[in-house]
């Protein structure tokens, strides 16, 4: 037991380490005409004082500015599985318009507890994907075609075992190839937090990498893993990364949001980066 403990001990220093954080503010980000982009995974709706309240966890959605938003958790897990949050309160105060799907259950409002809130743009296709493993996961690939151009959305939420984790990341990488001349971002609570070859993310490299700005996001009061992540595709579609990291966020959840910039317009422009033409090669093949 004390040589696992030693090696955990260890291996979070390591991701401490390697954590490269970047500050950014959404009005920067707006100037440069850059999107901003952000996944939390609200524990539905249950903060880090046991109290359960979907107002205290809208209040963070809207403060985080965002123009895409993946949650995870957004569902009961049990029973009937309802949807835990008031998406119409979100639409008048955030701004922020649920992406239209199948729901997991008849008054839930995610696919295995997945949404995707949205801005502004147009969705023209849709993928309700089954991940493979002993828990029950799932994910969303949604296109977008935004003002800046198209855009291929994977929201996720990975299983808690790493071979699980390693199974998902092979389906997502499939789901990700067929969006020839799209730039692709897979963002959500991925559940891992080593870096390198141990990582069970090291399964996406090189279509996205997984060590690219990854950011302490757990737990929320003290936060020391990076279990939610932002990877694009081209690598440098991910311009910034940072936690939203406010005292209300603190407490409405047991992750931190994490926020960043994606520049589509640049991304747009790199058609002969050699890992989107790896990315296209394998959707043609």
């Amino acid at each position: 037991m004390a040589k696992v403990q030693n090696s955990l001990s260890a291996g979070i220093l390591a991701a401490i380490r390697k954590r490269r954080p970047t500050v950014i503010g959404r009005d920067a980000a707006v100037e440069r005409g850059d999107i901003v982009i952000a996944s939390y995974n609200i524990h539905k709706c249950v903060g880090t004082d046991g109290r359960f309240d979907p107002a205290r966890t809208a209040q963070v959605i809207s403060e985080i500015g965002a123009d895409i938003v993946a949650l995870q958790e957004a569902d009961q897990r049990f029973g009937e599985r309802a949807g835990l949050l008031d998406l119409e309160h979100l639409r008048r105060e955030a701004h922020l318009v649920s992406v239209p799907i199948s729901p997991f259950s008849a008054k839930g409002h995610g696919w295995h507890g997945n949404v995707l809130l949205l801005r502004e743009g147009a969705v023209s296709d849709l993928r309700q994907l089954k991940l493979p493993g002993v828990e029950p996961r799932g994910a969303l690939v949604v296109d977008l075609d935004l003002k800046a151009g198209p855009l291929r959305v994977i929201a996720a939420h990975l299983g808690l075992l790493r071979h699980s984790r390693a199974r998902q990341a092979e389906a997502i990488l499939r789901a990700a190839a067929d969006g020839v001349g799209r730039p692709t971002l897979l963002i959500g609570d991925l559940n891992e937090w080593r870096m390198g070859k141990r990582s069970s993310l090291s399964f996406l490299s090189p279509i996205f990498d997984p060590s690219h700005a990854a950011v302490a996001s757990f737990p929320s009061r003290f936060p020391l893993l990076p279990l939610d992540r932002v990877l694009g595709n081209p690598h440098h579609l991910v311009t910034s990364v940072a936690v939203h990291d406010t005292p209300l966020a603190r407490v409405a959840s047991d992750h931190l949001p994490v926020k960043a910039s994606i520049d589509l317009k640049a991304a747009h422009k790199s058609d002969n980066d050699p890992v989107r033409a790896e990315l296209i090669g394998t959707g043609s093949a």
